[in-house]
């Protein structure tokens, strides 16, 4: 069996608590055509007894971890061909275990759509958001009355600019997501509830139709029998993080903030820091509930 093959057993013969061997034996069945309920029924003397939830469970993985390395194989490339490669950025790209991480490491690589940040980089926006960040002690509005053209008719639609251009490199820093996504999983909570009128269909979800707990310890098990009854429609998932928090910046702000030595105390450094919560709230808080 292929190396890879090998490597993506061994991490699913720990998730799904079983033997090597027998995670190796459920592959070989699944990739010859074998059902879970076929092989959890008939093959019991084949898998060493694995039962349905962790054959389920072990196909869902099975094909995460394929496709995730699918992806970093297609990134790894993409990049390459680009001429971008380094060893550290390699050696970052093996190194990740869910989908999400990869992407962020891809995302100041990836072939791009004109977004709103290049587009005020061509109204000529650039100089201005790096006045800003050098001079934290500055009038953002003054800074942004010398860069007033036809194409930014004034000072509003220059901050907005320059806001643009400041959030696309925050949402770029593949490190600071990390920690962010970190940060929000030790502090979220995980919800699950029936879908109205599917309490007889998803009786098997039954445990999770009003079910909440902490993401940063859900068991994996339980983890992936919500997204089941989620895909099967069954139930809805939300993650809120923050909820009861009364400080009016939140953690994730402050992480951004000490990211960027961002302190709030001057006109400029005020800006930045309205600035990392929109960057939050509008563009980072959703790629961080992703996996």
């Amino acid at each position: 069996m292929a190396d890879d093959i090998k490597s993506i057993a061994a991490i699913i013969a720990s998730e799904v608590n079983a033997r090597h061997e027998q995670v190796i034996a459920a592959v070989e069945l699944l990739d010859g055509g074998a059902t879970v309920p076929f092989i959890a029924r008939y093959r019991k003397e084949v898998t060493g007894g694995l039962d349905d939830t962790q054959l389920r469970n072990l196909a869902e993985r099975l094909t995460y971890l394929r496709e995730l390395g699918a992806r970093r194989k297609a990134i790894v490339e993409s990049i390459t061909s680009q001429g971008k490669m380094t060893d550290e950025l390699m050696g970052k790209i093996f190194k990740v275990a869910t989908k999400a991480e990869l992407e962020d490491i891809y995302l100041p690589f990836k072939p791009k759509r004109r977004t709103r940040a290049e587009i005020a980089r061509e109204k000529g926006l650039q100089p201005l958001a790096d006045a800003i960040w050098a001079d934290r002690a500055a009038d953002p509005a003054k800074l942004a009355e010398a860069y007033l053209t036809a194409e930014v008719p004034d000072v509003k639609a220059a901050l907005e600019g320059a806001r643009d251009i400041v959030a696309e490199a925050i949402s770029e820093n593949a490190d600071l997501i990390g920690r962010l996504r970190n940060d929000m999983k030790d502090r979220a909570i995980l919800y699950s509830k029936v879908v109205e009128g599917k309490e007889q269909a998803g009786e098997k979800f039954a445990d999770y139709f009003a079910h909440s707990e902490r993401w940063a310890t859900v068991p994996g098990h339980r983890a992936l029998a919500m997204l089941r009854g989620w895909n099967e429609e069954m139930l809805t998932l939300s993650i809120e993080v923050d909820k009861d928090d009364p400080l009016p910046i939140k953690p994730a702000q402050r992480t951004i903030a000490l990211a960027y030595d961002i302190s709030g105390k001057g006109p400029a450094d005020q800006w930045l820091m309205d600035v990392a919560g929109w960057t939050w709230r509008v563009r980072l808080s959703s790629r961080c509930h992703s996996t």
